[in-house]
């Protein structure tokens, strides 16, 4: 069977949301959530509002970003406050972290939801993520949020297409989770942590790489990921020092290249272990 084009799948989220009035989208600025957001502006017009959550796992750069989609796509916008940090679950980073996120996140958006009367609140997970470890999606499921992509059947190749069709800025931004999925599980997370995280990789962006991680490994060890193409330029000896040197700065003490290159998700590969 041949994949729907663009055109087609993208029509097909339009009539999800035409059997709307309002709707309530959780938003990142990334892809996923971009397209459904466009999608639900294009149907609703006024009637579709999204938030984004500000919080110390949210990278500032991510934040300016979520911005600028939404002021292109024209959606109403408003940036909340979550506190997951307060969240014992949350702070001990076990493998359902990401449950307790999405858990506070969730039930900022209900609150907002039932204040405006809003229908629906919706996410930006699609077809792939049903596919690795996601305790968000039991997060979303308890507090009956809905995934629009998951319902039209519309993987992330599928959805990278309906972006640049419908001529989304981030149409091909590489994904970019919170930063506390940096952090290696059973590690705690701390506002101190995830801003060392977020500072060496916005230092290592400034240096022209695109895709990257900065894993954080307990004894404030730091693994850096990017594309196998990449890894050549990372080890040049002027470049090596140079990040070295920024990165124990920075904080971190000991400073690491991962030779398998970049994998997303790869701190899962740790759950068996925790277990």
């Amino acid at each position: 069977m041949n994949a729907p084009s663009p055109a087609s799948a993208g029509q097909r989220l339009l009539d999800w949301f035409a059997n709307l009035e309002t709707c309530l989208v959780a938003f990142s600025g990334g892809v996923d959530s971009s397209v459904v957001a466009k999608a639900a502006a294009l149907a609703l017009r006024d009637g579709a509002f999204a938030v984004t959550a500000k919080s110390p796992s949210v990278a500032q750069r991510d934040l300016a970003i979520a911005r600028e989609v939404a002021a292109a796509i024209g959606i109403r916008h408003e940036v909340v406050e979550t506190s997951e940090l307060a969240r014992p679950g949350y702070v001990a980073n076990a493998p359902d972290r990401c449950f307790h996120c999405k858990s506070e996140l969730y039930d900022h958006l209900t609150a907002i939801r039932a204040r405006y009367a809003t229908e629906v609140i919706v996410n930006g997970a699609n077809l792939d993520d049903q596919g690795d470890h996601r305790p968000g999606m039991i997060a979303a499921a308890n507090a009956n949020v809905r995934s629009p992509l998951i319902e039209c059947d519309i993987d992330k190749p599928t959805l990278r297409a309906i972006a640049k069709q419908w001529s989304l800025p981030v149409w091909d931004r590489p994904a970019s989770p919170c930063l506390a999925s940096r952090i290696a599980y059973g590690v705690e997370v701390t506002p101190q942590r995830l801003k060392m995280i977020e500072l060496a990789e916005a230092w290592l962006r400034d240096l022209g790489l695109r895709d990257l991680r900065v894993r954080y490994h307990e004894g404030d060890l730091a693994r850096i990921e990017v594309p196998l193409e990449a890894i050549a330029v990372l080890t040049e000896n002027n470049i090596r020092q140079r990040v070295e040197t920024e990165l124990r700065q920075i904080g971190f003490k000991f400073v690491t290249l991962d030779l398998g290159g970049l994998k997303s998700g790869s701190l899962n590969q740790l759950i068996q272990v925790q277990l």
